[in-house]
């Protein structure tokens, strides 16, 4: 069980770490490593750290300690755990980006309560994290792997959108779900039962060359993580919170406009996307194309107050069929 001091404080802040300036007269000016080629690097030093490293204790709070399997060592190596039906369970999710298709690894330790929610990558979380970064060397030939410490925030006090972090993280948290939480009378609240792990995140999916701060350029990085509680975000201000403007329900909404992050040309139309503008749903202030704002859309023409958003009507005012067309996605009615 974690218990810390709580000041429920609903501000979204931004997960991000400054660079370090350099104070040269002439800077010189480096281009940025291909994707594809520091991916290899990446994915080859994730794996060997994976094979080379065992989980030496798991805390009753999901506090992991990693530790290198010494030499003639018989620990079970973090990979003997890939696609594991038991917990601990090494995982992957591909993740499509700067035209390669990258394989983002993550042990889970514990999913989170059953029927609880998870967060659409759009959504804020409030979650406690250790973070670190990888680094190679070779010497005589052998290369080894090793991990370095950077940051960590126990008792975390803000929820961070995943819209605003980096892609590793809000590719895993839509993975997890919350747990359960009980209010004390010294003003700390207990969490138990959420979601915990560890994500494995190549550059790409990380810093890339800006690096930040303590963090070298082309690091991948190791977090270790839990998901305390969620806050659903409505980023077009249009009355429906952007996970309900997931169609597919597959927890993940993108915009494909972004050409610095995004694919420029997905294999198939974004699926969120009802009338295929090129702005998804959760972006778009008129989600069917049809002139008429979604806000005006979702309102009870009697009462002018919006439906609850889990009843949101079809034309007909059927709101209980789930299939159902609701009115906000339908171009013939207004």
């Amino acid at each position: 069980m974690n218990k810390f001091k709580f000041y429920f404080i609903l501000s979204i802040t931004t997960l991000s770490l400054f660079s370090c300036s350099k104070n040269n007269d002439t800077p010189e000016i480096t281009p940025p490593r291909d994707y594809e080629v520091q991916y290899k690097t990446d994915i080859a030093d994730i794996e060997t750290y994976l094979k080379e490293n065992y989980i030496e204790d798991v805390s009753p709070d999901a506090d992991i300690k990693i530790t290198k399997i010494p030499a003639g060592g018989t620990q079970p190596s973090i990979w003997s755990y890939k696609d594991k039906a038991s917990f601990p369970k090494l995982l992957s999710r591909p993740v499509k980006l700067h035209g390669i298709s990258y394989t983002l690894y993550y042990l889970v330790l514990s999913e989170g309560k059953a029927g609880n929610p998870s967060p659409s990558n759009m959504d804020a979380v409030l979650a406690a994290y250790k973070g670190e970064y990888l680094s190679s060397k070779t010497v005589d030939g052998v290369t080894t792997i090793s991990s370095t410490f950077f940051e960590e925030t126990k008792n975390p006090q803000q929820m961070f959108s995943l819209q605003s972090v980096i892609r590793g993280w809000s590719e895993i948290f839509p993975q997890f779900k919350t747990g359960t939480y009980v209010s004390n009378a010294d003003g700390t609240v207990s969490y138990s039962d959420y979601g915990a792990g560890v994500m494995f995140i190549p550059s790409g999916l990380g810093y890339f060359s800006s690096g930040s701060a303590a963090i070298p350029a082309y690091a991948p990085l190791v977090f270790s993580f839990k998901l305390f509680e969620i806050q659903r975000l409505d980023q077009d201000g249009d009355g429906i919170p952007s996970y309900l403007e997931d169609l597919d329900g597959d927890g993940y909404v993108y915009d494909y406009r972004d050409t610095t992050n995004f694919p420029t040309k997905p294999e198939t139309a974004n699926p969120d996307d009802t009338d295929g503008d090129g702005i998804p749903n959760f972006l778009d202030v008129d989600d069917d194309g049809d002139g008429y704002t979604t806000k005006l859309e979702i309102k009870d023409p009697l009462t002018g107050l919006p439906y609850p958003f889990l009843v949101i009507p079809s034309c007909d005012g059927n709101t209980t069929d789930p299939a159902r067309k609701k009115k906000h996605l339908d171009k013939d009615c207004h």
